[in-house]
């Protein structure tokens, strides 16, 4: 068993936020991107940001990506989140010269099939403003393949690009791996390329349970020894819409070859919905507490694999 320790709460200043929360409640997915810590919250339409040499005690900023703002009540909000639950550091390259965040929806409904493209400068800095992309095409075969779709992490990985399907506890649900080129990818969402580009392959992961709730993928990215590594919630929810108590979380470790190696079980069962791999080799996770009076936490675990 791993033990997670707090770095931090989310906070920020009550004024920073459009419904006057003093903290981030929701946080989904987290990268880092040269001197930078990016969070992105499933129902905000901020991106927040935390400079790396100040994590703990640093500000948490926000950064509007969509216009508008979304309902105070808590379902009616839900109802018009674009849910955003990835974030990814696309490469230097046709996107951008330095590098850019690719923010994905879960694709879970028509309104969450949205994406958002920020530029990057070589300080890791969003430089110029969020360019929508419409997720639609990308995800449309993957509607075929599973009933329930629900994109819950995203990231680049020697010359590919990782797709995380979450599985629930529904009958027919199921976690997966979806492979794309990653050149393609950049091409697409760079303008370069007319036709979303079609998976490579779709690799089916059995994570476990906790108790009778499976465990499935919640954020996922490439880990220095070789292949990558993962965050798994088990949420007592039989669809990827309606929420559910968290019975349990694990991080785990797939090789190089693509098999799974290991799964540890989080001690406290934290709902982990964002990992990244910090300068000191550190796991970096975000929670998302389901709950807008709970402010989200960043934690950490020294070596875990």
């Amino acid at each position: 068993m791993l033990h997670p320790h707090l770095l931090r709460p989310l906070n920020l200043a009550p004024a920073a936020h459009p419904r006057g929360q003093d903290h981030i409640s929701s946080a989904s997915g987290m990268v880092l991107a040269g001197s930078w810590l990016y969070i992105v919250a499933d129902d905000e339409h901020h991106l927040a940001t935390l400079a790396i040499g100040d994590m703990q005690a640093g500000p948490v900023r926000f950064r509007r990506i969509l216009a508008g703002d979304l309902p105070v009540d808590h379902q009616f909000r839900k109802k018009q989140k674009p849910d955003f639950e990835s974030i990814c550091l696309l490469p230097a390259g046709e996107v951008h010269a330095d590098g850019a965040l690719f923010l994905l929806g879960s694709g879970s409904t028509p309104d969450r099939r949205r994406g958002m493209l920020l530029a990057l400068e070589s300080t890791g800095a969003i430089v110029g403003d969020a360019v929508p992309i419409d997720l639609a095409p990308l995800y449309a075969p993957l509607h075929a393949d599973f009933a329930d779709l629900n994109i819950e992490g995203a990231f680049a990985a020697d010359g590919l690009f990782h797709l995380l399907q979450r599985a629930n506890a529904g009958e027919a649900s199921r976690n997966a791996c979806i492979q794309f080129s990653l050149t393609e990818i950049q091409a697409w969402v760079a303008g370069h390329r007319a036709t979303a580009p079609a998976p490579l392959r779709v690799v089916p992961f059995d994570l476990g349970r906790v108790g009778p709730v499976p465990l499935g993928f919640t954020d996922g990215t490439a880990w220095p020894g070789g292949g990558w590594v993962f965050s798994a919630v088990a949420e007592d929810t039989a669809d990827s819409y309606s929420d559910g108590a968290c019975a349990g979380s694990a991080l785990g470790w797939v090789g190089a070859d693509g098999k799974l190696r290991r799964v540890e079980p989080l001690a406290g069962a934290p709902k982990v919905e964002g990992i990244a791999v910090d300068p000191l080799g550190r796991l970096l996770m975000v929670t998302d507490s389901d709950n807008p009076f709970v402010p989200s936490s960043l934690l950490a675990v020294d070596s875990p694999f």
